[in-house]
């Protein structure tokens, strides 16, 4: 982290990719049960005398966002852990980003406001302790002691605020063996109420308060395993808890809090050990398949570790160094902690230490045993379970009105706690009870576009995929050469399929002859690979390929030789999809459909449109992947189009980066290509650039303002100049993020398609809107946030608004509005299968057509 540029001064959520949400869920905070006050000790079991491997033979980890294991994290901004700034986006000369256009309607949001705002100047000292004690919870103990002299503060082990202002002051205090123990407190600095440091020390108030609930802090956020929710069935337990967050926005300074969820597994370890040697020949290699890079929970000390590597020469018998000799782990557990370990040949699991263990003395690998560690997070198995993400949508999809009264909730405990009261009136805070109402607008619905001109207005479902019956595509290209590989075995069943898709095509007034069938003996990845290179050689236009099931190798397989040796357009579709059971065969036209409107895309031809006012505008989407194979490349995509207006081709290209690498160049380079294709297509360069960058979390929020942008500006106006248009490029280039904690409500329903907020919880230092796009059946929706950080396009905040809400609607994978703009969710599938599938650029021979959809 120490080369991260300052964010935003807020707590940042986790970044994108294939990262699973369990990477980040390390380091518990106090035991359950223990109350803030105690401040034993709980150390590590340390690693044994035997283990001969130095700790550079292990893979570190690499979540550098949440440290953990030793010492209470609450509050902490020790070590590497920046107290940050507030990233400027807005543009210079900006006079409003508020639009007009629209109905206009009141919305509730998850925002509760400080009625107090704090007048105080928050004094930093530094704290020393003569003689020295290394752990952090005596530390803060001993502190704790004199908090009548402190009044209100908080306390981090090195680095104190409070509010009471003394130059240095030295208090005496005894340790458990009665020795006299010196603190010295040192002034070293002050945060002013104007300070972006306030906002910091303000968050940190506020965690403190929320202790008073009894809620477990795991990781980042605090949860209530008082309240958590049983599903026996599965082996899991759902913790409800909230993201947390205060920051300045418009006029006021509001909390933002928001309901989560955490997945605690009742599997241990040993559950998992026992069914790799149940179900594998090799169960240790299997096992450490499953297990490493997995975050695990101790019961008896509630603390989170992340498992680097097993040891199957060690068991709990094995012997360890401590202060009183050598003692195993048997021993030790039922010394301890009172437990009896019942299988005795069992493997140990390694954590290497986190940086904050070395810096807190613990530099040895720590050793656990399966049988005492729980699995956290979801698996992949676990994620295809139908049955297991239903039973869990029910307690965790939460429809506005529940939502709205688990807040009401928080703020009621909050208000009546007293220990948390007493931390906000040391404080001089004050919450308010009731959610904050804001002004919003309903943007007009949009128009779609059909062969022939025919219009449909969308409704508030934002939904057009019944049109299809009755309306033609707006450009389609026949199927006249294609080829369909399939298993001899399925032959009758994609014969079926194929001759739906050829009827539903008629009915859309698109032409597609009867294919070539290439029926193989058998499903091997060889045998499709060898079917592909034949079907290439007679020149198709497109190729469909059936696999008996979802298969991950067989897919990559597929699609490294149709994306690269042979590029050709594909088509994967699976025999449950084409040939359902009888029960489920009534949706089967309805899929035929899709596969074809899916085809025609792939063909550069346009299922809708939309009414674009715009003449000559290029909208390009960036986005990032992290690769399945290798954590340290990813992959960044840019999809662009050639003016909607007047041609539907797009042009694509995809590049690999090392971790930590400046996108810039790749962007800078793709961006060139891009135009070229534009030039080639149009014979001129686009009149104005639309680009959307998803994938920017806000750490990487100064980079990407401060280097990405200009960086990309700079050469954009290069190729303009040198084209004669001495006025460089007309540019607008807007961050976009999903994943963020801001919901809003209308009268306790979600909002409909189109509701957009640019006031009150929009942040001054941007020029920022969110926006709900998209109509949802369960739960609540998330709008995305739009951050628009440069912009010399000459339109104004609400025509902007209107292109954001326009795009959403061009995603050929759905006949519907997506979150995002189209062409970021094109960005997103093309990156995503480039690092999960090919892991090597794609052929240029494709890079004008949708086949990555």
């Amino acid at each position: 982290m120490n080369n991260l540029p300052p964010n935003s001064g807020h707590s940042r959520g986790r970044g994108r990719g294939t990262k699973r949400n369990d990477d980040a869920n390390r380091g518990l905070g106090l035991q359950l049960g223990q109350s803030s006050k105690e401040t034993r000790p709980d150390k590590p079991v340390p690693s044994m005398e035997t283990e001969k491997r130095v700790l550079e033979n292990i893979p570190s980890s690499t979540d550098s966002e949440v440290q953990a294991t030793e010492g209470d994290p609450r509050g902490s901004v020790r070590g590497r852990r920046l107290i940050t700034e507030v990233v400027h986006s807005r543009p210079q000369g900006l006079t409003t980003k508020s639009g007009t256009t629209g109905t206009k309607i009141a919305v509730q949001t998850n925002y509760f406001k400080i009625l107090k705002r704090p007048c105080w100047t928050i004094f930093q000292y530094r704290v020393d302790f003569e003689p020295e004690v290394d752990n952090t919870r005596y530390r803060r103990g001993y502190v704790h002691e004199h908090k009548n002299i402190l009044g209100g503060y908080i306390f981090d082990g090195t680095v104190l605020f409070c509010t009471t202002q003394f130059k240095v002051k030295e208090l005496v205090t005894k340790n458990h063996a009665g020795e006299n123990i010196t603190i010295k407190i040192k002034h070293v600095g002050s945060v002013e109420a104007a300070d972006n440091q306030q906002f910091q020390v303000l968050n940190l108030i506020l965690r403190r308060a929320m202790e008073g609930l009894n809620l477990q802090l795991v990781s980042r956020n605090y949860f209530d395993p008082k309240a958590k929710i049983k599903l026996d069935n599965y082996r899991m337990e759902l913790w409800p808890g909230y993201h947390t967050s205060i920051r300045q926005h418009e006029s006021d300074i509001l909390l933002c809090a928001e309901i989560a969820h955490k997945v605690m597994r009742t599997d241990t370890l040993y559950n998992i050990l026992s069914e790799a040697i149940r179900d594998n020949d090799d169960y240790q290699d299997a096992f450490k398949r499953q297990v490493m890079g997995m975050i695990c929970l101790t019961d008896y000390n509630n603390k989170t570790y992340r498992i680097d590597d097993v040891d199957f020469g060690a068991s709990p018998i094995s012997k360890f160094n401590t202060k009183d000799g050598d003692i195993s782990y048997v021993e030790y557990y039922k010394k301890r902690y009172n437990i009896t370990i019942r299988d005795h040949k069992q493997p140990l699991v390694v954590s290497r230490p986190t940086e904050k263990n070395i810096r807190g003395g613990t530099d040895q690998l720590i050793m656990l045993v399966p049988e005492l560690a729980r699995a956290t997070g979801m698996t992949d198995a676990m994620r295809a379970n139908f049955q297991l993400m239903k039973a869990m949508s029910e307690y965790t999809r939460l429809t506005p009105d529940r939502r709205i009264e688990r807040l009401r909730v928080l703020n009621q405990r909050l208000q009546s706690s007293k220990e948390s009261m007493d931390v906000l009136k040391s404080w001089n805070i004050e919450l308010d009870s009731a959610l904050v109402e804001i002004p919003a607008r309903v943007l007009p619905p949009e128009k779609i576009v059909f062969g022939d001109q025919k219009r449909f207005l969308c409704d508030s479902r934002a939904d057009w995929t019944q049109e299809f019956r009755k309306n033609l595509m707006y450009s389609h290209v026949d199927i006249k050469r294609w080829y369909v590989i399939t298993p001899q075995r399925s032959f009758r069943e994609t014969e079926e399929f194929v001759k739906l898709c050829i009827r539903a095509a008629s009915g859309m007034k698109m032409i597609i002859s009867e294919p070539r069938y290439d029926k193989i003996p058998d499903d091997r990845n060889g045998t499709y690979s060898q079917s592909i290179d034949n079907a290439v050689a007679k020149d198709p236009q497109i190729i469909m390929l059936v696999l008996k099931a979802p298969n991950e190798e067989k897919y990559s397989c597929i699609k490294k030789r149709t994306c690269v040796d042979r590029p050709v357009p594909s088509q994967v579709v699976t025999l449950k999809t084409i040939a359902p059971r009888k029960e489920k065969s009534s949706g089967l036209m309805s899929i035929a459909t899709k596969v074809v409107i899916q085809m025609n895309a792939k063909l550069m031809g346009a299922p809708w449109m939309i009414e674009l006012p715009v003449r000559g505008l290029m909208t390009v989407g960036f986005d990032v992947c992290h690769s399945s194979k290798n954590k340290n490349k990813s992959y960044g995509a840019l999809v662009a189009t050639m003016d909607m207006k007047s041609s539907t081709r797009y042009y694509s290209s995809v590049t690999e980066h090392m971790k930590g690498q400046e996108l810039s160049d790749q962007m800078s380079i793709n961006m060139t290509c891009a135009l070229k294709a534009f030039r080639d297509h149009h014979g001129t360069l686009p009149e104005r650039i639309l680009f959307f960058r998803d994938g920017v979390g806000d750490g990487q929020l100064h980079q990407v303002v401060n280097t990405e942008v200009k960086f990309l500006k700079t050469k954009l106006d290069e190729i303009y100049k040198s084209a004669g248009k001495e006025d460089g490029c007309r540019m607008a280039f807007i961050v976009v993020a999903k994943r963020i904690n801001t919901r809003y409500f209308a009268n306790k329903r979600n909002p409909v398609p189109g509701t957009v907020v640019d006031d009150v919880i929009t942040l001054p230092e941007r020029y920022d809107f969110f926006l709900v796009s998209q109509a949802v059946r369960q739960g609540t929706v998330s709008p995305t946030n739009y951050n628009v950080i440069h912009d010399n396009m000459g339109l104004s905040a609400d025509k902007l608004q209107m292109l954001a809400y326009k795009m959403t609607h061009m995603y050929y994978n759905y006949s519907g509005t997506c979150r995002v703009p189209s062409v970021c969710q094109y960005a997103h599938k093309l990156a995503f299968l480039v690092a999960e599938s090919i892991n090597r650029s794609p052929s240029s021979g494709l890079e004008n057509q949708l086949y990555f959809l």
